[in-house]
């Protein structure tokens, strides 16, 4: 007999009383998730379902009294197709709207006794699902709705009962669109990697479900496929677009021993790739979830919007009986009950919030949820790491000493360059570009000889020449240096690290390196200044003299220099405690404590793993002056919410009071009503951050 279940698989992965967290698995690319929700909302005891697609997620809320979790998902396990088809129709946002639409147009042409029951019939599913409501929590603004429809009806006005009917059923579809709107922004910043993958087996190509993918496996992919794994690129040469994961434009070229992302997708070429990390632990898979945790976590603003708006529902519920008490009319009554506005104040805060994130990150920000957003608006003293935030992080050649007037500074460096090509570390490549700027000659050299953590040496026209640190050079091969310790001196205090080269047994000259201020640092200092910082300050375990060079280069308000990592976090707590609102930002693993102490982290795309992961926020391409565009855009959002929040208490108050006083009709104060509420939803969607002209990428 052939198996009609709707889902192959179904597990808890996350409980609390009332609320389940699911993963599922489809049967088939014809189940389509976007019908599961309403299709669990229909099982008893459950009073609300949402469903993330991308993340194969289901978040159901149920009353304890009348089931369980186990009951849940046994109930959702067993759901057959068929079943799923006919239950989802009779859920429909749309076809209620058609419905009621079709009642309202029709009801007149009725007999008189056919018209209260088919206004009845149009407005159970309202009626129902307001029982439903007081039965689990009480008196809400679906109940207060259903009572104004009933008094319509009780009162044989059947043109208003159904007019407001009609009203509501729109005014919930294009409310429920605008929110799933929100949530699928949020869900379109990362690409869906396909159900197959490819992967070699015994030198043969087989396709597999992606579930089935281990670290380990050799997985192919090409052109026009998503990238379903973290790993290292083993044969082959594609171009990859990252714009996705990095928010660089540009494709990226990629062949043996690049590492490739999951998310990415192959816009030409095929690649063999070396699986490293697969399924919920891919990168893609782990933004996935902090997209997930953002459309279920509330910040204060929505906590607060939530208790006014639950303080609102009794408030109306009384109204509603002194406007009856006033007019002694009932249709004032149920004018008043339409003119309730929690759902507008529960839904305008958190579209607002959805909306930023996910402009934030078509930018390249990631805000792992509302709160987040809310303390970046809300900080006022900003404090950077040194090394890869307001610097680049890669060294440049600044200074080149030498000693012996036969060589020329541009030959120092060539003459070091000419050894330093075949060594692949920080210090060696910048020197080998800083000959490469220099358009210098190459030396001739003799096979060259690895110290590790020393340096290099080879020989030049028959004279041995050294390459390293100074003691290597001073101790290891006996070289004096103390008859230019003024110059060398002079370099250290400058915060500059310095490679030393010897030649024939003489020390030669030094040559100066340093980590470069970012071309952008200095901009993004003075917009998070406009943006509402009141003090930046810069934490480093740099040498102090560099961190003061750097702080009145930037005109930072202060500097700490010299610090272990659990320095910066007490530097952190102490601020903390003394009032201020920190975001700090940095990129290594020893800026986690840090990070993790703020009021809101900000980890550099660069950073490492442990930093990205304890931030609040993301960055997703190497640049610092994303950290202003995060806080302009956080103003933007909290301003907006501020907005909207306004427009709704005070468009809807006179609302309701001139349908306390009997001014307005139920039909009108529902067209104003859910009028307003819509318009405001729209506008809390806007994109909220202004368009900021790209860097030039160089």
């Amino acid at each position: 007999m052939t198996d009609k279940r709707w889902l192959s698989a179904v597990e808890i992965v996350h409980r609390l009383p009332g609320r389940i967290r699911l993963r599922y698995q489809r049967r088939s690319k014809t189940s389509d998730p976007a019908l599961l929700a309403g299709i669990v909302r229909l099982i008893d005891g459950v009073t609300a379902a949402r469903v993330n697609s991308r993340a194969a997620s289901l978040i159901v809320y149920f009353d304890p009294a009348r089931t369980d979790a186990d009951t849940i998902v046994t109930t959702i396990a067993s759901l057959e197709a068929s079943e799923a088809g006919a239950n989802s129709r009779s859920d429909d946002g749309g076809s209620d709207v058609a419905a009621t639409l079709a009642v309202l147009l029709g009801t007149s042409a009725l007999p008189m006794q056919a018209r209260l029951p088919v206004s009845l019939a149009a407005a159970l599913p309202l009626l129902r699902h307001a029982a439903s409501d007081l039965r689990t929590h009480g008196v809400t603004s679906h109940v207060l709705e259903a009572m104004a429809v009933s008094i319509s009806l009780a009162r044989a006005d059947f043109v208003a009962a159904n007019t407001t009917t009609f009203i509501l059923a729109l005014g919930e579809a294009i409310e429920d669109s605008i929110a799933r709107r929100s949530d699928d922004l949020l869900k379109h910043l990362l690409r869906p990697t396909s159900d197959g993958v490819w992967v070699l087996r015994d030198g043969v190509e087989v396709q597999i479900s992606a579930d089935e993918v281990t670290a380990g496996d050799t997985v192919v992919v090409g052109a026009g496929a998503v990238v379903p794994i973290d790993g290292t690129v083993l044969s082959g040469e594609a171009t990859v677009n990252e714009a996705a994961m990095t928010g660089e434009s540009a494709p990226v070229v990629k062949s043996r021993g690049s590492k490739v992302l999951s998310g990415t997708m192959l816009e030409d070429g095929r690649l063999t790739i070396y699986a490293e990390q697969v399924g919920r632990r891919t990168s893609a898979a782990r933004i996935a979830d902090y997209v997930e945790q953002s459309l279920t976590a509330k910040s204060e603003a929505q906590i607060e919007a939530a208790r006014l708006a639950d303080r609102l529902v009794p408030t109306v519920l009384k109204l509603a009986g002194f406007s009856v008490l006033l007019t002694g009319d009932w249709r004032s009554a149920a004018s008043v009950l339409q003119a309730d506005y929690s759902c507008a104040l529960k839904l305008a805060t958190p579209v607002a919030f959805k909306s930023a994130m996910y402009h934030a990150g078509r930018i390249g920000i990631l805000v792992k949820g509302a709160s987040a957003l809310e303390r970046l608006a809300q900080a006022d003293t900003f404090i950077f790491d040194k090394t890869g935030t307001l610097t680049t992080g890669t060294l440049e050649v600044t200074d080149s000493v030498t000693f012996d007037s036969a060589y020329s500074a541009d030959d120092l460096i060539c003459l070091a360059a000419s050894v330093e090509e075949h060594y692949f570390h920080p210090l060696a490549l910048a020197v080998v570009n800083a000959a490469k700027a220099r358009h210098g000659h190459h030396f001739d050299h003799a096979e060259v000889e690895f110290i590790v953590a020393h340096g290099v040496a080879s020989v030049i026209n028959g004279e041995r020449i050294v390459v390293g640190s100074r003691h290597f050079v001073e101790e290891d091969e006996g070289i004096d240096i103390s008859l230019h310790r003024d110059p060398i001196d002079r370099l250290y205090r400058e915060g500059k690290t310095l490679l030393f080269i010897g030649f024939g047994g003489r020390l030669l000259g030094v040559l100066g390196l340093k980590d470069t201020v970012r071309p952008t640092s200095a901009a993004t200092i003075a917009r998070l200044r406009r943006a509402g910082a009141k003090r930046i300050l810069l934490l480093t375990g740099d040498h102090r003299d560099r961190a003061a060079e750097m702080a009145q280069e930037l005109r930072l308000d202060g500097f700490h220099a010299e610090l272990l990592p659990t320095d910066k976090a007490a530097i952190i707590a102490d601020l903390n405690a003394k009032g201020a609102k920190i975001a700090f930002v940095g990129d290594g693993i020893n800026d986690a404590p840090a990070l993790a102490g703020a009021h809101v982290g900000i980890a550099m795309h660069k950073g490492a793993d442990i930093a990205r992961l304890t931030a609040d926020i993301a960055l997703l391409e190497d640049g610092v002056d994303r950290v202003a565009d995060a806080k302009e855009l956080a103003n933007r959002a909290m301003a907006r919410i501020a907005s909207n929040y306004k427009l709704t208490v005070g468009l809807n108050t006179t609302i309701l009071g001139l349908a306390a006083m009997g001014v307005l009709a139920p039909i009108t104060t529902a067209v104003l009503h859910n009028g307003t509420t819509i318009g405001i939803l729209l506008n809390a969607l806007r994109n909220a951050m202004p368009r900021v002209p790209a860097a030039p990428r160089v």
